[in-house]
């Protein structure tokens, strides 16, 4: 195992990639939470990329790969160990087909392909983050998913970069199978979009970016919804018959509603607060910590589980937290 002066020199020698130490990660996460990694090191370059996985994982220190930090929950103590960030952010259009990188904001993709008359991506305007988290988990709204236009993913394992269709990405709801292997790294996708009408897109996302930001303003310091929806389907019978009819929308149930009937709406724990209006909505109201963050998510997990009998399940991503903290947040 090297040091951490002896894996920063390393990483510094690397070409197209931009190194610093005692880096705090509250920079990039929309909650504005966290302590400093050991080591931060960030690149648009894939080789660089690249090389640079492969001299941390050589250091036998932690390592941690992270995009825009739309979904992460840093520890107040910080990452002990090198956090790594891909910065591409090319978008390319070959008729109805984009090539995306994974740094690319999702939002931009969405201008992107609007602009061109393409169809699909419009109803995800406003959704945070970048291209290769909403791969990941399979972002989606108002009833379709990124999945739904994935031809390719382009992604490295570890050791060499490989590229899985459709179908070998075992997409569900919000999940797929990066979600299973965090040690594969996305690089880019490719999607097949349809022509369309540009203006009548464009209106479209833009009403949906209306009342997106309206629930979650762009300076709130927040990961969106904390907690996913449920499938109807899923639930057990005697709690799928508690849900009226009117708060089903094409097959799921909002965590929301579990969160309101609990008492979720406007519960704090020192400057983490649950929005008054929204009870799936979490936010930094100023100098929140990651502790009571965690303290919020737990009382509100435990308050649906003695109210419903069910278990709520986050969104973001936990990381520089003890490995008993990892485990009781990992539903799986």
């Amino acid at each position: 195992m090297t040091t951490t002066e002896e894996t920063l020199a390393r990483l510094a020698e690397i070409p197209n990639l931009a190194v610093s130490d005692h880096t705090p990660l509250s920079r990039y996460t929309r909650f504005g939470i966290g302590g400093p990694a050991d080591i931060y090191a960030e690149t648009e370059d894939v080789d660089a990329f690249v090389a640079a996985l492969r001299v941390a994982r050589a250091s036998g220190l932690a390592v941690m790969v992270i995009g825009g930090g739309t979904n992460l929950i840093v520890s107040d103590d910080g990452f002990r160990g090198v956090v790594l960030r891909y910065t591409a952010q090319a978008l390319i259009a070959e008729d109805n087909r984009i090539h995306a990188d994974a740094g690319a904001v999702l939002q931009d993709l969405v201008d992107f392909v609007i602009a061109r008359g393409l169809k699909g991506l419009e109803t995800l305007s406003g959704i945070p983050g970048s291209v290769g988290a909403a791969v990941y988990g399979n972002a989606g709204a108002y009833g379709h998913a990124i999945a739904e236009r994935v031809a390719e993913v382009r992604f490295l394992d570890g050791e060499v970069v490989r590229v899985f269709d459709n179908s070998a990405c075992e997409f569900h709801y919000r999940e797929s199978i990066f979600k299973r292997h965090k040690e594969w790294i996305i690089l880019c996708t490719s999607l097949v979009l349809e022509p369309a009408d540009a203006g009548v897109l464009r209106r479209t996302a833009d009403d949906i970016l209306t009342v997106r930001n309206e629930k979650f303003p762009v300076t709130m310091k927040c990961a969106g919804s904390i907690f996913k929806n449920f499938l109807l389907r899923e639930l057990p019978e005697r709690v799928a018959a508690q849900v009226p009819a009117s708060v089903v929308r094409e097959g799921k149930v909002a965590a929301a509603y579990f969160l309101e009937q609990a008492g979720a709406k406007g519960v704090a724990r020192g400057d983490i607060h649950v929005a008054t209006y929204h009870a799936n909505l979490i936010y930094n109201a100023g100098q929140g910590t990651a502790r009571d963050l965690c303290d919020l998510i737990e009382e509100l997990k435990t308050r649906v589980r003695s109210r419903f009998g069910i278990e709520l399940e986050e969104e973001v991503q936990y990381v520089g937290f003890a490995p008993e903290l990892l485990a009781a947040h990992d539903p799986r």
